[in-house]
């Protein structure tokens, strides 16, 4: 008899024959997501900070880490949307930020997040 979890792996070796399916499974299956209220402060050194902090915030992007990322202005506030295991892991990777000192935050694990990037696209008839 099969589990559950050896069944979810199954579709998985069907799906993504070429990728290491035991990334997949861990990925999919013990991530969570979390989201990150920061308020910042700001001054001179805090401007000549900013292009490292991006290319920071750009690499956890493409590790997948950082799902999506916004700044305003108006209110001093950032919006990160994570996927890490724990809430300590996602508190690790934006003590690693260049502007860390400069904000006060609070991480909050999602109960649901979802958005047009998880639909499947329109049908659109010719």
């Amino acid at each position: 008899m099969t589990t559950k979890g050896q069944k979810q792996k199954q579709v998985c070796q069907v799906l993504f024959s070429s990728i290491d399916i035991d990334y997949i499974m861990f990925y999919s299956f013990n991530m969570k997501k979390f989201q990150a209220i920061i308020k910042f402060t700001m001054d001179e050194q805090f401007m000549t900070l900013i292009p490292s902090h991006r290319t920071y915030i750009n690499h956890l992007i493409n590790k997948g880490i950082i799902d999506s990322y916004a700044v305003s202005m108006e209110s001093q506030t950032c919006w990160i949307t994570m996927n890490t295991a724990s809430k300590e892991i996602a508190d690790s990777h934006l003590s690693k930020s260049p502007l860390y000192k400069y904000w006060n935050y609070s991480i909050e694990e999602l109960f649901v997040y979802d958005g047009q990037h998880y639909r499947w696209p329109a049908v659109q008839l010719n």
